[in-house]
């Protein structure tokens, strides 16, 4: 269970993370990036942050270019936020997307299979 304080903190990472990679990082590929979450650690030495992209061809690139940047992103966050401790920033490809989609489908194959019973 996280705290309410960390919970602010997850939520401002993601605004300023998504706000940098828009207006001041130049790498297009970056730019393609949604972020989607953030989950700090208790201890704010590393922040997961979730993201997606349109394209599902380009996760891998994008996820590489995030990597790329990552350090410039730190040093961007450290000079806006003001906290003891700026989290490494590890980029994960959110697929919970996907996973919903693909429930999605499980439950609609159930209900028409109902459906055929009822019949």
């Amino acid at each position: 269970m996280t705290s309410y304080r960390l919970d602010k903190i997850n939520k401002q990472f993601q605004r300023e993370i998504a706000l940098l990679l828009e207006l001041r990082i130049k790498k297009e590929k970056v730019k393609s990036a949604v972020i989607t979450g953030v989950k700090c650690s208790r201890d704010l030495s590393v922040a997961d942050v979730y993201f997606t992209t349109v394209e599902k061809e380009n996760r891998s690139e994008v996820r590489k270019e995030l990597q790329a940047v990552s350090g410039t992103l730190r040093s961007m966050l450290g000079k806006i936020l003001h906290l003891k401790q700026i989290p490494e920033l590890h980029f994960t490809e959110d697929k919970s997307e996907e996973y919903g989609r693909y429930i999605d489908s499980l439950l609609d194959r159930i209900k028409q299979e109902e459906k055929k019973e009822d019949s």
